[in-house]
């Protein structure tokens, strides 16, 4: 039986708000005759499906696809190099772009028309699939090649945080943008264009398919977990909080089944009495800190998340700081000597310094609030909704 007697009505979402993706009738025609590369994971579905395996039904023909960190399938643990292969559902070769390289290479990109970029983001700055965009638009611009960006929601979309400084660049921080940047992948793809942040300052050909009957306002719940250790909406809501104590000695639940929801260590014993014990758990985390330690601190698994609408909470760092037996370990110094993780996912220098020295939450504010409205001046002109 041909592939093109399935219909769009066949895998279609319910009437009302649709992600770019599912207003298959606004792009399916713009792929047909085209060699198509697909930029997609685990949450880039049609309705209730993978849109890799939609599309494919429906008789675009995909050449390649581009998986990011996690993989293409969502199975991999954070910072696990993931491998390119044959995906055995489909047969078609999935490139990794979190293994040896985050950049399509011109090779990659052959036999290649059109890419089209489907992955749902968080809205923090750390989290990495706004730096595969990153690369993979370099590499299109580099190669002539268009990308079309099938937007979804940001369930995070307030500004707030310290502005990336250009020394702490890195994968978990290519730009200059606060920890929360309040913008969808199709808006964010505008400012990465329109800043000129690509090398050389190339700009990649974007067409986007916007969503229908979205607002910025508007609350959204994952249909699917962006990654393995975003396994709940309140996860993902707590996520750009609680990220920045990755750099810390204190475990954000990695090794249980509630990461990102509690925060603890086994020095603060007698300091709390909540606990919980990270074990070495596949596809989420292997080897997670203190691992097969009791821990105490924190359970933020019931705390009201209509708390987070406007900012992050910065008091919970600031209590376990003060809190810590042990101040001079609290900042980790894993990356080098020269940088600081903490520094890398704060984005500056200056947010460590400020809790050692006993700042307090609103004079740390205070000092952000110059950058944050420079970046909200340029983001409203990226603006699509």
């Amino acid at each position: 039986m041909p592939a093109k007697t399935v219909t769009t009505a066949e895998i279609a979402p319910k009437a009302g708000f649709k992600t770019g993706a599912d207003q298959t009738e606004q792009y399916l025609g713009y792929l047909k005759d085209k060699k198509v590369g697909m930029v997609v994971n685990q949450t880039s579905i049609i309705g209730n499906k993978l849109s890799v395996d939609s599309l494919k039904k429906l008789g675009v023909n995909i050449t390649k696809v581009f998986g990011p960190e996690h993989g293409f399938r969502g199975q991999a643990s954070a910072g696990a190099k993931v491998h390119s292969n044959i995906d055995p559902k489909t047969g078609i070769r999935v490139v990794s772009l979190y293994g040896s390289n985050y950049k399509p290479s011109k090779e990659d990109l052959q036999n290649v028309d059109l890419v089209v970029f489907d992955i749902q983001d968080v809205g923090a700055r750390f989290y990495t699939y706004i730096s595969t965009l990153h690369y993979v638009m370099e590499a299109c611009a580099e190669s002539g090649i268009e990308m079309l960006i099938l937007d979804r929601p940001n369930p995070n979309p307030y500004v707030d945080g310290p502005v990336l400084e250009a020394k702490h660049k890195s994968f978990i921080g290519m730009h200059p943008i606060p920890i929360v940047h309040g913008m969808t992948i199709a808006e964010y793809a505008q400012m990465i264009n329109g800043e000129g942040w690509l090398k050389n300052k190339v700009r990649c050909k974007t067409k986007i398919v916007k969503m229908l009957d979205y607002k910025h306002s508007m609350p959204y719940t994952l249909p699917v977990k962006p990654s393995p250790n975003l396994n709940t909406q309140q996860s993902i809501l707590l996520y750009p909080s609680l990220c920045l104590f990755e750099g810390t000695i204190i475990s954000q639940g990695r090794g249980t089944y509630f990461p990102f929801q509690v925060l603890g260590a086994p020095r603060l014993a007698g300091k709390y009495t909540f606990n919980f014990t990270p074990v070495s758990i596949k596809g989420m985390s292997e080897s997670p800190l203190h691992q097969d330690q009791k821990c105490y601190g924190l359970d933020l698994r019931t705390y009201d998340t209509a708390k987070l609408k406007k900012q992050i909470n910065l008091g919970w760092l600031i209590e376990l700081y003060r809190t810590y037996p042990d101040k001079e370990r609290f900042f980790d110094q894993k990356q080098s000597k020269q940088i600081n993780n903490f520094d890398r996912l704060a984005g500056n220098e200056s947010l460590r310094q400020q809790i050692i020295a006993g700042k307090t939450e609103d004079e740390i504010r205070k000092s952000w609030k110059p950058a944050l409205s420079d970046f909200k001046f340029m983001r409203k002109k990226y603006l699509l909704y």
